[in-house]
């Protein structure tokens, strides 16, 4: 395998570099706002995916989009204030090709161009390169096994031809993509490469991995203080994985233990910056990257053994 270095120096004397990309399923203003306080109090500056237009009918998973004027508010604020505004598909549920361009045309209207990375909303059946399609060969078929092949086939957002395709707009328009989520809260040691380019995947310029805390005793696990002094340590980058409107704030009170564990984190000396952000620095530093055939299976089988033993994302 080539040599591709998961570790890297960091900017301004920073010893590591820490993120989040939160996928907007759930969110309203109400539930994910006190959230973005305390990062913002800890000057953790992080990736908010919104959805740009309203659905056609009320999805399995929904949350505010932008048509909401109180809640686009918000994101105005936050954008203003140093947050990364994504993409997590167009809607809450699936859309054909010109719902999608009319999502994107609607998101370069809100917030100036057009979005620099996306995530996949499992809710959505033009997620590109999605479900058994984020795999190849026997890899592919081991996931069927795993999901009892009921996500076979199902994602077609990269069938060109297709009612949902919408590669050529993902080519054209975003710059990184989401894939593989690990268990390890270093997630740039788990997939050194990233960004990364992958010929099997043509119609993404750039993927990028993420770990593993989709709900709040996910994110604390992987964010537990001996986790965050080895990132650290190992002078790592992180990149969470997670819905930050799923019971990170409940009740009228932000999970302690997610409360105890930022503000810990934000005392050390990180480079916290939104997830763009710390791509194209990587990539500033060392150059486009494209995986080999080795490596991709390499990728592949790491995820795959996560997913086997908790079940991530």
């Amino acid at each position: 395998m080539r040599s591709a270095p998961f570790s890297i120096k960091w900017p301004h004397g920073k010893t590591f570099a820490f993120t989040i990309f939160d996928d907007t399923d759930l969110s309203t203003f109400a539930n994910v706002a006190p959230v973005y306080e305390l990062l913002e109090e800890c000057r953790i500056i992080t990736t908010k995916s919104v959805w740009p237009i309203k659905g056609n009918y009320n999805p399995r998973v929904g949350g505010d989009t932008c048509e909401n004027k109180d809640y686009l508010n918000w994101i105005y604020r936050l954008k203003h204030s140093g947050f990364e505004i994504a993409l997590h598909n167009v809607t809450f549920h699936t859309s054909k090709r010109l719902q999608i361009q009319r999502g994107f045309e609607r998101f370069k209207e809100l917030f100036g161009d057009y979005p620099t990375s996306f995530a996949n909303h499992t809710g959505c059946n033009e997620g590109i390169y999605w479900g058994d399609a984020r795999l190849t060969d026997g890899r592919r078929f081991i996931y069927n096994i795993l999901t009892r092949f009921r996500r076979q086939n199902q994602f077609r957002g990269h069938l060109e031809g297709d009612e949902l395709f919408w590669g050529d707009i993902s080519k054209e328009k975003v710059k990184f993509v989401r894939n593989f989520v690990f268990r390890d809260i270093n997630t740039l040691k788990r997939c050194p490469f990233m960004p990364y380019h992958d010929p099997a995947k043509p119609f993404v310029n750039y993927w990028f991995a993420s770990s593993e805390g989709a709900k709040v005793k996910a994110f604390n696990r992987c964010l537990r203080e001996s986790n965050q002094d080895r990132l650290e340590e190992e002078g790592g980058a992180c990149i969470m994985y997670t819905h930050l409107a799923d019971g990170f704030y409940q009740r009228g009170q932000l999970n302690s233990d997610f409360e105890r564990l930022i503000k810990r984190l934000s005392r050390k000396n990180g480079w916290f910056v939104p997830v763009s952000t710390l791509m194209d620095y990587i990539l500033e530093k060392r150059g486009p990257y494209t995986i080999n055939d080795t490596e991709r299976k390499w990728l592949e089988w790491r995820w795959l053994y996560d997913k086997l033993i908790i079940w991530s994302s």
